[in-house]
């Protein structure tokens, strides 16, 4: 048995496993006031009591922030204090008694997918989140590209644009999540005389309080025009963001997962689609699938099992 781990700003999972099957999950909720020693103090309760109940061969890290995966070190976490520079895989290692390897979250999911989710028939498979940011892990036949990087894959930060010279102006700041609701609320204070015209549903709001990205789609799915440029804007970008990698990398899967990606086949996929499709290569045109994410809230922990089980990613050795 192996044990996968998912460390992010709002979640800890633990899973028990092996060959793409889960036996047993903890689920716990992180307290980001209480900074990374908060989480390392609930991990110091789950671990012991896993690797206790069951044989752990390897243990498996899925965090959330940028890693250096090669030395097991935490780089730092845009959520949660306390976590920069410290060396996770030598602190699991020593907790567990097993060899503990690390990836970021969003490596993590892309090896899960490409072993056991969507891409799992595919050599090269391309995964994407996009949540509250937009993230990206690449795999070749069963091992995550990049990892000795101080970052890869991150489609998320490409410009869309020669205009684009800010470092902020980015895919993320229009197509993530968050990127959507500040373009909501961009175009709600360029337009205040016609919002009642457009009769928005804005009984959510409260003083600087802008509507979540989830609410902006379910509006944009009742045919509201405010919702629908932003999302409509957040996919052709995404969409280009995403061409841009088919002509660099020429995946043969192309995975979307992520909260946002929730919002469905005519609301975003089905525009993401047809976005890639403009401005992709002619040449790999036909090359390609996008597809959604198959392992929901699961999937860093499968990746973080099959990273434990195999070694693939990294090959550190703690």
């Amino acid at each position: 048995m192996y044990l996968g781990i998912e460390i992010g700003g709002t979640k800890l999972q633990a899973a028990v496993g092996e060959d793409g099957q889960i036996e047993k999950i903890v689920r716990r909720t992180v307290d980001a006031q209480r900074d990374a020693e908060g989480i390392r103090e609930q991990l110091s309760e789950i671990v012991p009591a896993l690797c206790s109940e069951f044989p752990i061969r390897g243990v498996g890290v899925g965090f959330g922030g940028p890693v250096d995966a090669a030395n097991g070190i935490v780089t730092t976490s845009h959520q949660v204090a306390g976590w920069d520079d410290f060396p996770l895989s030598k602190w699991l290692t020593e907790l567990s008694g097993a060899n503990c390897q690390l990836l970021n979250d969003c490596d993590s999911a892309a090896l899960a997918e490409a072993h056991f989710g969507a891409g799992k028939e595919a050599g090269r498979v391309l995964y994407l989140t996009v949540g509250t940011g937009v993230g990206g892990g690449f795999v070749i036949d069963g091992v995550v590209q990049g990892t000795d990087r101080p970052a890869a894959t991150e489609i998320g930060h490409l410009r869309p644009g020669l205009d684009c010279s800010d470092p902020h102006a980015t895919v993320e700041s229009i197509s993530s999540g968050r990127g959507i609701e500040n373009g909501m609320r961009r175009l709600m204070d360029e337009q205040q005389d016609d919002v009642e015209l457009l009769e928005l549903n804005l009984s959510k709001m409260e003083d600087d309080e802008t509507l979540s990205a989830k609410e902006i789609c379910a509006l944009a799915g009742e045919g509201n025009p405010l919702a629908l440029q932003v999302l409509d804007r957040a996919c052709r970008t995404l969409g280009w963001g995403i061409a841009q990698a088919i002509t660099l990398m020429a995946p043969e899967v192309v995975v979307i997962g992520g909260g946002v990606s929730l919002s469905g086949e005519k609301l975003f996929l089905g525009p993401v689609r047809k976005a890639t499709a403009d401005f992709v290569f002619p040449g790999l045109a036909e090359s390609y699938e996008l597809v959604p994410a198959a392992l929901g809230e699961e999937v860093v922990l499968y990746g973080a099992l099959s990273l434990a089980a195999s070694g693939s990613g990294t090959g550190n050795s703690c």
